[in-house]
């Protein structure tokens, strides 16, 4: 590699590859990028122990302004790469970092689904959202097509998937090469467990087949492969049942044929899991409302501290962000996704009545509302007030959001993995 050009997410993958081979394990965290705190938080870790970052964006959170944009600061592909690259800038980060496309493809934003989009107009949706990352200069696009709305709680189609996956890596192989890009890594596959990449056999079948249309193509071989290890997120909780044999055994397949076993749904793990994911050979992980609701606790508890300064009167006026965050958050409708049962249902007004339920179901959803104007307000509020104080509330949140960051950082085993990587 050329003194100064960057390690491709590709090159990195096969190098943590290379590196198991030498006796050193370690998995990636795919970062859902929830805020700017967030991306401060991360890049001064990443910084500091010396490991590569990688942001994993959803279609929901950022999109092509024409496509509906996104809720995490409004980013569209073009702005969420630029404050990236300041955020590193700002916090002097001169290693590794990478954005990602989490679930592109057809159906994947929320609107899309819900409208019963057509097959012809998802996929073209999804190209034109494909064609805004490879120009935002992304790393790695996850080409996911299984949330065809008219198939819903049917067993996946390991074939239609395919049929689709090969076309539209097929289209940005063919966009990024007439822009004369730098190469792009592929994540591929399904986390679902209704027919899902959930068993050794159906996972090798699925590659097997898929590399015989990517080949026959000339198409690049992904960088990762998702396969089900047993997580499973609910409210704030991982109820999922890990399965370290279903995990080394699927993560030993992936290497078999150059690739990397990557993990979804992996938040609010204990370390005793956390630490078995190096022996299970697992490459990377996505985690990502973890972060958000650990941002939401911060601002409750400087929203307590300011109550108590008002109290022993040392501010005139305390801001309204606690009604105002649980208001907004609850009306975005986006918790439904993290409930279970009937609750998933419920109506928004029914759940503005309940203490109980609205309190918890801000803790799980606080994070969609962060980028809301009169959210934006009283935090600026908030932060005056606690400044009045000498009291520092965004290094606060910062430094609250970087507790788990740290866990995971520490437990799977990141610490100086870049330096391990470029000395290869």
């Amino acid at each position: 590699m050329a003194e100064g050009q960057k390690l491709s997410i590709k090159q990195a993958i096969t190098g943590i590859l290379k590196l198991q081979d030498q006796g050193r394990y370690s998995t990636l965290i795919g970062i859902g990028p929830m805020s700017s705190n967030l991306l401060k938080a991360s890049f001064e870790l990443a910084r500091d122990e010396d490991f590569p970052l990688m942001f994993i964006a959803s279609r929901n959170q950022v999109d092509k302004d024409e496509l509906g944009g996104g809720y995490v600061n409004g980013w569209n592909q073009q702005t969420f790469a630029a404050d990236i690259k300041q955020v590193a800038a700002d916090t002097d980060f001169t290693g590794l970092y990478y954005l990602c496309r989490d679930h592109g493809g057809p159906w994947q934003r929320d609107e899309e689904r819900n409208a019963h989009l057509s097959v012809e107009k998802a996929m073209h949706l999804a190209k034109e959202s494909y064609l805004a990352d490879i120009e935002a200069g992304f790393d790695l696009l996850m080409i996911d097509p299984t949330k065809d709305p008219f198939q819903m709680g049917k067993v996946v189609d390991l074939d239609k998937i395919i049929e689709w996956t090969v076309e539209l890596l097929e289209f940005c192989e063919t966009e990024r090469k007439k822009r004369n890009l730098p190469e792009i890594g592929y994540e591929v596959g399904t986390e679902e467990t209704n027919g899902g990449l959930t068993t050794t056999e159906r996972y090798e079948t699925f590659i097997k087949k898929l590399q015989a249309e990517l080949s026959s193509r000339d198409l690049p071989m992904p960088s990762f492969i998702v396969g089900q290890t047993g997580t499973l997120t609910r409210l704030t909780e991982q109820v999922g049942h890990w399965n370290y044999a279903n995990a080394i055994d699927l993560a030993k397949m992936a290497k078999k044929y150059g690739v990397g076993l990557k993990e979804h749904n992996a938040d609010y793990m204990d370390d005793e899991t956390l630490l078995l994911h190096n022996p299970a050979h697992i490459t990377a992980s996505n985690v990502a409302p973890q972060y958000g609701t650990e941002e939401t606790r911060a601002y409750l508890k400087l929203i307590k501290v300011e109550r108590r300064l008002k109290k022993e009167g040392l501010i005139k006026q305390a801001s309204n962000l606690y009604d105002v965050l649980l208001d907004k958050a609850i009306r975005t409708e986006r918790w439904r996704k993290w409930m279970e049962g009937d609750d998933v249902n419920l109506k928004v007004e029914d759940v503005l009545q309940d203490e109980r339920l609205s309190t918890e179901i801000l803790d799980i959803s606080g994070h969609y509302a962060f980028n809301d104007p009169a959210v934006k307000k009283e935090i600026k509020t908030l932060y005056a007030n606690l400044q009045a104080n000498n009291i520092d509330g965004t290094r606060f949140v910062i430094e609250h959001i970087k507790r788990p960051l740290l866990q995971y950082i520490k437990d799977l085993n990141l610490t100086g993995l870049t330096t391990a990587l470029k000395s290869l």
